[in-house]
């Protein structure tokens, strides 16, 4: 029988490593970014076309590449990282498995510009799908351009996975920022389709983490430091009443490398116990610095997971840091309350003692005389006095009996019957009292029915109302807006300006009034007439959670998720105590609703109990 085994040719062993490695134009970016942050540059540039899908470009102003090294650093498992195995536990870079620009060189179309600084001449390289064009001398400064252009063209079923635009630029700006927050001291400079998105000069890691996030992030922050002979600890966490309903501003940086860990975020999480709303996510940006020896960052392909040897140490003192530094500035509740300085004892009053109350008392006085003690004249004078009053008031009343016993006797006032007066309002005020919905656990409303009643779950069917209402609102362009006063202005990060900005008329067409967007905030003037401005903030937070796989390409599609976001941010949440009035008006919405049945989110509403059932529920 012959042999079934045998090996791949390299071109293909590449495409399949380039599954791993580059999933998206956003994994071209962190591999090169990193290559040119390990090369010692100073200055970095990052050029994209088409979201990545045309061109990803970096130039750098690094050491650059020798000849020899400009070829061999797209053969796979080549590089400058590690000689021994040893190594790998000894890493103080970010590339270092030598896959990445083989991986790369498989699925695109590369461009390779590099020259070291002793040299007079660069070198040149083309190489399309693992085939090598040409290579030749050239003119450029110091450093390296690297180009990838036409990700994913000898394989369309990957290029068909991608998304659209507005999703892969929203990835490479996640993978830009996170290796300009870890590297502050480099200056970064990104442009898009010609315009400029970022630039961010040298600077410290405060200001870098302000110049991304808009002036206002500069407020919001407070500091985190600890340093301990396992960890140390910089960085900044928010103040809890600037915590958002996304996780987009969540940051930890082990040893300038950006990693993600569930298990340190919930010892953030633990730190703030107690001080956020429902739902609410922390911003926080970490540096974490600890032995090289003490950690493995080779367990993803990524390399964005890192296993710890000592989790539980790492996260007692992350969580303690934190907690420390929210009480250290007065933005946690601490035992040592403020006192009050109206309460402090008055300078001139301090070593004087208290005088003690005199009583004085009457001698003569006896419970037990008829007679009111008649010690001073005024008393038996005032009494006079009010012996006299009592006697004019009731001269008035004089004669009225006798007048009144006459009307009566002479039959000249007539009154209804009673028995008229009973049969209008009798039933109706029996009616009334009786109470048509009742209110479970702040949670459902019941309604009872001819047939047995109906559980309502005020929570989805207000959903239901309030998405519907938007709905048409949006599609119909007809909402009735409220001004205001006095605008409100609401800060957001560049990429947020940017969902908001291309929904800004789905958010007129519901009753918003905008001024032109500034670079890092928005102007509202007009708000939907059942929106009040505390719910604004909630409405955008909740509406940026909601899109954070990018917003849908229909325009009905961007109705229908702005109507559910609205929806749920605006709808009365389960632990509302609601009226009879709120009750009623919750149901007689839902049924004048097109699909009462199901929330927006396609939950059921309600539920319906006969009288069956109770009886079934009764029965032994």
């Amino acid at each position: 029988m012959s042999s079934i085994i045998q090996l791949l040719p390299d071109h293909v062993a590449n495409q399949i490593a380039a599954g791993e490695v580059v999933q998206r134009p956003a994994s071209v970016v962190k591999e090169l970014l990193e290559n040119a942050v390990d090369a010692k540059a100073t200055d970095i540039k990052l050029i994209v076309k088409d979201a990545g899908k045309s061109l990803v470009q970096v130039i750098d102003n690094g050491n650059g590449m020798s000849v020899t090294d400009a070829r061999l650093c797209f053969e796979r498992h080549a590089t400058s990282k590690i000689r021994k195995a040893e190594d790998l536990f000894e890493l103080h870079t970010k590339g270092f498995r030598g896959e990445a620009l083989a991986s790369i060189a498989a699925i695109a179309h590369v461009e390779l510009k590099t020259k070291q600084d002793q040299e007079e001449l660069g070198t040149h390289i083309i190489i399309e799908g693992s085939k090598f064009i040409s290579q030749e001398v050239t003119v450029i400064p110091k450093g390296t351009s690297f180009s990838v252009k036409n990700l994913f063209f000898n394989i369309p079923a990957r290029r068909n996975f991608l998304k659209s635009e507005t999703i892969e630029l929203r990835h490479i700006i996640d993978e830009f920022q996170r290796v300009a927050l870890a590297h502050p001291n480099i200056h970064f400079t990104f442009y898009h389709n010609g315009s400029e998105v970022f630039v961010l000069p040298a600077s410290n890691f405060r200001q870098r983490i302000v110049t991304i996030f808009s002036g206002k992030t500069n407020e919001k922050l407070v500091p985190v430091q600890e340093e301990t002979d396992i960890l140390t600890i910089e960085g900044f966490v928010s103040k809890p009443e600037f915590a958002k309903k996304n996780r987009g501003e969540q940051f930890f940086f082990v040893n300038d490398r950006y990693i993600k860990s569930g298990y340190l975020h919930h010892a953030i999480m633990n730190a703030y116990e107690g001080l956020l709303r429902d739902g609410a996510q922390p911003s926080y940006f970490l540096n974490l610095k600890v032995p090289t020896n003490s950690i493995d960052i080779n367990i993803h392909p990524t390399k964005t997971e890192i296993k710890f040897d000592d989790e539980q140490a790492l996260y007692a003192i992350l969580r303690s840091s934190v907690k420390h530094s929210l009480g250290q500035f007065n933005v946690a509740p601490i035992l040592d309350f403020d006192r009050d300085a109206n309460l402090d004892t008055p300078y001139h009053y301090k070593n004087t003692t208290a005088p003690y109350p005199t009583i004085q008392v009457d001698g003569n006085y006896n419970p037990f005389s008829n007679e009111m003690p008649l010690k001073k004249n005024t008393h038996s004078e005032n009494n006079a006095n009010r012996k006299n009053e009592s006697a004019s008031w009731e001269s008035l009343y004089v004669g009225l009996k006798n007048d009144a016993d006459s009307i009566l006797e002479g039959g000249s006032m007539q009154f209804e019957s009673e028995d008229v007066m009973s049969s209008l309002f009798e039933n109706d005020e029996l009616e009334n009292d009786i109470k048509k919905t009742y209110q479970i656990q702040k949670k459902y409303i019941v309604n009872p029915i001819k047939s047995g009643m109906i559980i309502v779950d005020q929570q989805r069917a207000h959903q239901r109302i309030l998405y519907e209402q938007f709905l048409t609102n949006m599609t119909v362009e007809h909402a009735s807006s409220q001004q205001l006063l006095f605008p409100l202005h609401l800060y957001f990060s560049k990429n947020e300006i940017q969902l908001i900005t291309e929904l800004q008329l789905s958010l007129t067409n519901t009753g918003f009034v905008f001024e032109p967007n500034q670079e890092d905030h928005i102007v509202i003037v007009g708000l939907p007439s059942k929106v009040s401005e505390t719910q604004v903030n909630l409405i955008f937070e909740q509406l940026l959670g909601d899109l954070q796989d990018g917003i849908p390409a229909s325009s009905f599609s961007q109705n229908d998720t702005i109507s559910k976001s609205m929806a749920k941010s605006l709808s009365v949440k389960n632990g509302t105590y609601l009226t009879e009035k709120e009750q009623e008006n919750i149901i007689n919405g839902l049924f004048a609703c097109k699909e009462p049945n199901v929330s927006p989110f396609q939950k059921p509403t309600f539920i319906t109990m006969s009288v069956e059932d109770l009886d079934k529920k009764f029965t032994l």
